[in-house]
């Protein structure tokens, strides 16, 4: 194996964030694409918890979290400058803020979206507490055009997926909502086309024993029978 082995899901939001990371970076990967009801048992063997993003280097070391397979990808190569180097204490201050929205944010999303079939008092108060966070988010972006200035950043990409989540549970009353600059900041990001090759449909892995190329500049190459 000469490129890194990516094992996805395709709506899963870390499987998005750690997609986003690797085509930001202009790495290339070769994408197996899941479902958690038939897991590969590869997958199982290099990472027991059994929850994707996972990727497998080549010298088989194996990174299994979201954040760190895009930290990984930007360190092998960062075009956009979404790491700011420019600024010593831009990445603490990113990672602050992903670890609100991993940590705290996350857990509540979860929740706001199962209530969101009962349509009774228990979803008003998660939407309610999740705009806690949108809040802190909107006042971020009434600021700066995105969450840690005027130019994208690691953190931009890995809170998309889950404020893009939040925007869909109650799609009428997002947009009418107050949040006028998260709808800017998101549509503008959701509509570009690399959301549109980040969210493309592999074949299943376990269905055809197919692995694609990702992340290449030319768009997703058809590789062949996976070995």
């Amino acid at each position: 194996m000469t490129l890194p082995l990516l094992y996805s899901l395709q709506h899963c939001p870390y499987a998005m964030r750690a997609r986003m990371g690797i085509l930001m970076a202009e790495q290339h990967v070769l994408l197996r694409a899941i479902k958690t009801k038939n897991k590969p048992p590869h997958l199982l063997q290099i990472s027991p918890k059994g929850t994707v993003p996972v990727l497998l280097l080549p010298n088989n070391q194996v990174i299994d979290e979201s954040l760190d397979i895009m930290l990984w990808a930007l360190k092998q190569n960062d075009p956009h400058n979404l790491l700011h180097t420019q600024d010593p204490l831009a990445l603490e201050r990113m990672l602050e803020l992903i670890k609100l929205n991993d940590t705290q944010f996350k857990p509540v999303l979860e929740k706001y979206k199962f209530y969101a079939r009962t349509k009774d008092m228990a979803q008003i108060y998660y939407q309610k507490t999740c705009e806690e966070f949108i809040k802190q988010f909107e006042a971020k972006l009434t600021t700066h055009k995105y969450l840690m200035g005027n130019e994208k950043s690691l953190a931009d990409y890995a809170l998309l997926p889950f404020i893009r989540q939040f925007a869909r549970v109650d799609k009428h009353w997002y947009l009418q909502s107050e949040y006028t600059h998260v709808r800017a900041w998101l549509n503008e990001l959701l509509h570009t086309p690399m959301f549109t090759k980040v969210m493309a449909k592999y074949d299943l892995y376990m269905d055809c024993g197919e692995e694609f190329l990702y992340g290449a500049a030319k768009g997703n190459k058809y590789l062949g029978s996976a070995k």
